[in-house]
């Protein structure tokens, strides 16, 4: 899928000696389709600008910043809530990449932020990427309490997180059989 601020940057033409500046600010129009697509009420203001930078080596590296204002229905009493994102965003794209492999991966704090380095760089991916991750998935109002969402037919008790538990039972029975058999 294209990103709304398509802002491709072919990398054999960006300076390979100093650093390109970014800096992508939506009009109003994109700002609401960005809202249609991060499925949120409504984008009031983003602002993505940084250094793409080659190196280290043949990669390129990319340090920036995402601001934006973001409103969305709480999840518990669907008022809106508005919400001020501010974050850091780190990228690195690497020549010669190759992803982890094996069955236990440990993955250490900058290894989210690595990718094989492509032709072509869009910053617009890089910008819905980042807001996405930054936008709260269960905002709440401020006062907001949990709702409590159990229920049960009329006399019978609602179940809990030890009834809740499908093998529980199977493991009494079992208990139960073995200690028949004795």
């Amino acid at each position: 899928m294209k990103p709304i601020l398509s802002q491709p940057l072919r990398l054999a033409d960006l300076p390979q000696r100093k650093a390109t500046q970014v800096r992508l600010v939506p009009d109003e129009g994109q700002l609401e389709a960005l809202a249609d697509r991060m499925e949120v009420d409504a984008v009031r203001k983003l602002r993505f600008e940084g250094w793409l930078t080659p190196g280290p080596g043949r990669g390129w590296t990319f340090e920036g910043h995402l601001g934006a204002t973001v409103v969305q229905p709480c999840r518990v009493t669907t008022e809106p809530v508005t919400t001020r994102i501010e974050e850091d965003v780190n990228r690195r794209w690497v020549a010669d990449y190759v992803p982890p492999s094996g069955d236990e991966i440990e993955m250490g704090e900058e290894d989210d932020e690595i990718e094989p380095l492509p032709a072509t760089l869009d910053m617009g991916d890089l910008l819905e990427e980042a807001l996405m991750l930054a936008i709260p998935p269960y905002p709440r109002v401020e006062g907001a309490e949990e709702i409590d969402l159990s229920a049960a037919p009329d006399g019978a008790a609602p179940l809990d997180d030890e009834t809740a538990k499908p093998f529980a039972g199977l493991a009494a029975l079992k208990a139960r059989l073995e200690g028949e058999d004795d």
